[in-house]
């Protein structure tokens, strides 16, 4: 089952989040749900449930925005 694990309104913040996951070997995903005239809404990044931890830890210590 996937997770939400970062959410956020830029859509290169969502990516950079991704792809840093990636490199770490979890699987990520960007579900964009903005609005696509006004580009209102969020970016959401899912990660499976077993890896929300490691994810977690990733975020917390490797990516400030």
């Amino acid at each position: 089952m996937w997770k939400l694990i970062f959410e956020t309104e830029k859509i290169h913040q969502a990516e950079i989040v991704r792809s840093r996951l990636e490199e770490e070997g979890i699987s990520a995903v960007v579900i964009d749900k903005r609005d696509s005239m006004y580009l209102f809404g969020t970016c959401k990044v899912m990660v499976r449930e077993e890896d929300m931890d490691l994810a977690k830890t990733i975020i917390k210590n490797e990516i400030d925005f």
